[in-house]
């Protein structure tokens, strides 16, 4: 397919790239080329320089045809269009080759209504879901394509008469069907369009075929091509693209695992000669341990610390309990005791008091006598203690509590 091209040739360069010599371009005969108006995106229903072999009918006095440069409309307009019509250029702008003998609008023009068309380059849109890139094609060398195209003429109410064309198109090559899978017929050889051009009864299958030859090259450019104003050599500049959106996240999935096998930090680099035992090493800059390693580290030198201290039980730093906490330990410790008998004995032990007082005057004095062996002690650990170099305690802010039946429990 070709709905957009680039063309600044005038009619001369027109000659010249289809195939006339240098005489021959030079005095090459023209038509209504005061129409055509150069630009770097033209599009159906612009006007375009085409060359026939007398498209008007016009022979020298030799009586042969000769080539004119003439310059038509861009999408054909048939002969057999209704006066009243308002023309559609975007209708058949292009043709396919494979079915022109097929439809009467081509068929009848393919006997004596051949043309070539040369522009620039052309552009195609490469569709990727809701989003089109053009690309700008044209030659390594900057010399013009030349595309098969047949013409037609075609009068209005008022009697004016309009030359319109339409460009041949057959399937992509092999290089260029990524892009779409139609493509203008570009003629590569002068002999390919002579033969176009004569008129001689050829299969067209032979000289209507894809363009293979690796001279065709193309680029992304700007997606304000979409408009028909957007004009100017901005046109054909080339583009960067970026990334789809596909693979920017395959791109971030893929970096995040390659993170995930990298070290969290840098390893402490080997001491140089002369630096001192006991220097830390350095970590390299931008690093450091994680946090849990953080916190293990310090948990092993609290560790190491407290083995050099020896252990002073929580029962040591117990203030001493008040008469009050002495009665309700002493009733919790008897409720204990008959929580754990059988149902009918609990229930015979709280039925007498004078049992649970007796009871309590025991535990009590059991409390007082385990209290007495506790100063005991505490008095010869502290001496330990005050052989250390440790800060020795003081044994009157640490006095021992009835806590301590429990704790030894």
């Amino acid at each position: 397919m070709c709905g957009r091209a680039r063309c600044t040739l005038n009619a001369v360069q027109v000659g010249r790239a289809c195939g006339l010599s240098g005489g021959d371009a030079e005095s090459v005969h023209t038509v209504q080329m005061d129409r055509f108006r150069p630009s770097y995106n033209v599009s159906p229903g612009a006007y375009l320089p085409v060359l026939t072999i007398g498209s008007e009918g016009q022979k020298p006095e030799g009586g042969e045809p000769r080539p004119v440069v003439h310059c038509m409309k861009w999408g054909l307009v048939p002969s057999f269009t209704k006066k009243t019509e308002k023309p559609d250029h975007f209708r058949m702008f292009n043709a396919r080759s494979e079915s022109v003998k097929e439809k009467a609008s081509f068929r009848r023009l393919i006997p004596n209504n051949r043309c070539l068309v040369a522009v620039e380059g052309f552009y195609e849109w490469k569709k990727d879901g809701s989003r089109k890139q053009p690309y700008y094609i044209h030659f390594k060398d900057q010399r013009p394509l030349v595309f098969a195209a047949l013409f037609d003429s075609w009068a209005n109410s008022e009697g004016e008469i309009f030359f319109t064309f339409t460009i041949l198109t057959t399937r992509s090559s092999s290089a260029l069907e990524w892009l779409h899978d139609r493509m203008p017929v570009i003629f590569g050889s002068k002999n390919s369009m002579d033969v176009w051009l004569s008129y001689s009864a050829v299969k067209l299958e032979t000289i209507l075929t894809s363009y293979e030859d690796s001279d065709l090259i193309w680029y992304p450019v700007t997606t304000a091509m979409g408009k028909t104003s957007f004009d100017g050599p901005e046109c054909i500049k080339e583009i960067q693209l970026k990334p789809a959106a596909g693979n920017q996240i395959s791109k971030m999935f893929s970096k995040k695992i390659g993170d995930n096998h990298k070290p969290d930090y840098a390893f402490p680099k080997p001491a140089k000669p002369g630096d001192s035992d006991d220097k830390p090493a350095k970590i390299s800059e931008g690093f450091s341990p994680p946090k849990e390693e953080q916190e293990e580290s310090q948990r092993e030198v609290d560790l190491e610390a407290k083995a050099d201290v020896p252990e002073i039980n929580s029962w040591q730093m117990k203030k001493p309990a008040t008469e009050n906490q002495v009665s309700k330990m002493i009733s919790k410790k008897i409720d204990d005791k008959y929580k754990s008998d059988e149902p009918a004995k609990r229930s015979d032990a709280f039925s007498s008091s004078k049992k649970k007082e007796q009871e309590s005057q025991v535990i009590k004095k059991e409390l007082e006598e385990e209290e007495e062996e506790d100063d005991l002690d505490v008095k010869s650990e502290v001496s330990y203690i005050d052989k250390s170099p440790v800060k020795k305690p003081r044994v009157g802010d640490k006095q021992t509590s009835i806590f301590s039946y429990f704790g030894r429990k």
